[in-house]
């Protein structure tokens, strides 16, 4: 008789641990971004690295950022092609707002440079079939000097969501940055609690690394669709090559969190700006494809030279980019200046290569398919999709001599031929 009420009262309890457990699942579960987006590295348009902090309306009204610098970018998203290859957020950045919220404590945009409101704009971009960001800012100001989310993050969600916002950039200067790990996730939750899709972009791990916080990314891959985790790009080549090391450096620890809804990101591509030349602009639209990294360009898409834009519009390596699968690629060899990048995609045997030259001369590189772990015994078809060029067959131990263009890069897609 007592062992049978041992027994059910032990019943009871494995029951009441069930739920306890299923309970506090659903908890977290809740906590998590639950908003759909992110499958595939968003692509699309920044005011930031091109625009920076500009608010001098008055004496370069063509370059300032405002309303009417949106409206002109997002019509040439449409009208040049870009939205047609992909390309669908038109994104503010810093610097936008006024200098203090309204009576209510809501975020209010400059008046001057914004006179049409920020849900006016937004409408304005959806009327163009396209996407509107914002940015905003964990810490109590913006890196520029504007007002910061803290102590405002469920009313500046709830904010962001009526004015039809889609994509969030949550920076995180003038904070606490020991204080990310919680603060960041509290803005997923309301910003799930809105019931509107919107893309978060978190500055969260690149203040822990500054800070040599050790960075959890389990968590920041569940809190958020695309995050920052360097520094500021610069219109220079020497920054994308820095970028380029930090993730080679710590691949180990970025690619296995990558994946459809949660992405690294490298920041913005600079392709048409003055720091890149053709050569270097292929490399870094080839590294973004490999990295599987968001492509927002920062840019004046009024004035690009053709070159450029053919660039960026390359939809072979757009299609690399946007590979279903994910995953982020990584650095295999490097042959002295020569650095070869492998990533995988969707289908067997498929895979996208990428050889990085960062020397100022030319650079030859023999090498078999099979040094990069090719197995597949029929070979595979071999296509260089910057230029657009056909190899053809290949065998994996057949030893081919890959020529690379001075801090340039050359792209194949490889794929089984049967």
């Amino acid at each position: 008789m007592w062992l049978d009420i041992f027994s059910i009262a032990s019943a009871i309890d494995k029951v009441n641990m069930l739920a306890v457990a299923l309970l506090m699942l659903c908890a977290v579960s809740t906590q998590a971004l639950d908003n759909g987006l992110g499958r595939t590295p968003p692509m699309g348009w920044m005011t930031w690295e091109r625009f920076r902090c500009n608010t001098d309306c008055k004496n370069d009204p063509y370059n300032c950022v405002s309303e009417k610098l949106v409206m002109q970018m997002a019509d040439r998203m449409v009208e040049d092609g870009y939205k047609d290859a992909g390309y669908q957020y038109i994104n503010i950045d810093d610097c936008w707002s006024n200098k203090q919220r309204d009576a209510q404590g809501r975020l209010q945009s400059d008046p001057v440079r914004f006179p049409s409101g920020i849900k006016a704009l937004a409408d304005y971009v959806h009327s163009r079939g396209l996407k509107f960001g914002i940015y905003g800012d964990y810490g109590t100001k913006t890196c520029g000097g504007y007002p910061g989310s803290l102590n405002h993050l469920e009313l500046d969600a709830q904010t962001f969501a009526s004015w039809g916002v889609d994509s969030l950039k949550l920076d995180g200067c003038y904070s606490n940055v020991s204080t990310m790990k919680t603060g960041y996730p509290e803005m997923t939750k309301y910003l799930n609690a809105t019931g509107r899709p919107i893309l978060f972009s978190c500055s969260w791990p690149d203040y822990e690394r500054a800070f040599h916080i050790p960075i959890n990314y389990t968590s920041v891959a569940d809190n958020c669709n695309i995050w920052r985790n360097y520094n500021d790009i610069q219109d220079s080549w020497d920054s994308v090559t820095g970028i380029i090391k930090y993730y080679g450096d710590n691949q180990k620890t970025l690619v296995p969190v990558a994946g459809p809804g949660h992405f690294n990101d490298p920041d913005m591509l600079i392709i048409g700006n003055k720091g890149l030349n053709v050569n270097q602009s292929n490399a870094q639209m080839a590294m973004w494809a490999i990295f599987a990294a968001p492509l927002l360009m920062s840019n004046d898409l009024r004035n690009i030279q053709p070159v450029y834009r053919d660039i960026l519009l390359n939809k072979e390596v757009i299609r690399i980019n946007q590979d279903p699968a994910g995953k982020m690629g990584k650095k295999m060899l490097e042959f002295g200046s020569v650095e070869v990048w492998l990533r995988p995609l969707q289908y067997y045997e498929e895979w996208a290569i990428v050889f990085l030259n960062q020397d100022t001369k030319i650079q030859t590189v023999t090498l078999k398919l099979s040094q990069l772990g090719f197995s597949y015994m029929m070979g595979y078809e071999l296509r260089e999709i910057l230029t657009h060029k056909e190899v053809g067959h290949v065998d994996r131990h057949q030893e081919l001599n890959f020529t690379v263009p001075a801090l340039g890069a050359l792209m194949y897609y490889a794929y089984d031929s049967s």
